[in-house]
């Protein structure tokens, strides 16, 4: 999952980049960082320079602890990726922690200063004025981002973060980006997940799952070595995380997992 990850990055970042002066990328926490560390060896291979001051990192959810906190997911991130790169720390946005008293100032303070604030910075340099690259990790409740079954966080219409105070994992208190942001302001969502926990996710959120071939395949080189399928997501979806279809662009939408989730 890692190289073709990587690779998939690339290409997003390589692109934005011919377009725009920076790359925007939303990134989960959890066990998905993890899946970041071949990245920087990833460019190097593919002689591509990451001109990673030009990289802008918001977060896709957040626990409301401070960044030093074990449950943080800014800390999984920097531990895991960004400290071993050279993206400005400036760049790199977490919450304003002096709000950590009350999740939903945390929430409106993240979408006016860090999210509209960057959907304007790509609005000026470019047309689409989209986040170029969100990366998502899904649980074995369909969960995605910090957006559960049955919340009432799904029914969301207007707001680009939210906060939550009964998540069912802990910490209780978060925020999230939201279906509204997730479905309009990106150009391109790429989900992660691995083990056979996630093969139910799979198999509930899928329909008319059929084979590609090379033709259907748009990825050249940065699927090489994988199983592509061509899919629909099922409508109404039975989880959160399969109620993102992205902005409806070719390759807005790309589910990258491994065998044990899919087979």
């Amino acid at each position: 999952i890692s190289t073709i990850l990587s690779n998939l990055i690339i290409q997003s970042c390589h692109r934005a980049l011919q377009q725009s002066t920076i790359f925007t990328i939303a990134l989960s926490g959890g066990s998905l960082p993890t899946f970041l560390q071949e990245l920087p060896d990833a460019f190097s291979k593919a002689n591509i320079d990451p001109q990673w001051d030009k990289w802008h990192v918001l977060l896709a959810d957040e626990r409301c602890v401070p960044s030093s906190h074990e449950d943080s997911n800014l800390g999984a991130i920097r531990t895991h990726f960004t400290n071993s790169v050279g993206i400005p720390p400036s760049q790199i946005y977490g919450i304003d922690e002096t709000l950590l008293g009350s999740s939903e100032d945390v929430a409106a303070s993240y979408q006016e200063n860090v999210v509209k604030y960057l959907l304007d910075k790509k609005k000026s340099t470019d047309d689409d004025g989209k986040i170029d690259c969100a990366l998502l990790g899904f649980g074995p409740d369909g969960h995605t981002c910090s957006l559960f079954p049955n919340h009432k966080l799904l029914s969301e219409q207007n707001r680009l973060v939210a906060s939550i105070d009964d998540s069912p994992k802990p910490p209780p208190s978060r925020i999230t980006l939201t279906l509204p942001f997730l479905n309009k302001c990106c150009r391109q969502i790429i989900f992660c997940g691995a083990g056979e926990s996630k093969r139910p996710i799979i198999q509930a959120v899928f329909t008319d799952v059929e084979k590609a071939n090379n033709n259907a395949a748009k990825h050249d080189d940065s699927v090489l070595g994988a199983k592509v399928a061509l899919v629909a997501l099922c409508h109404p979806a039975p989880y959160p995380c399969g109620m993102v279809h992205g902005c409806g662009d070719d390759d807005s939408l790309i589910w990258l997992v491994d065998e044990d989730a899919c087979s």
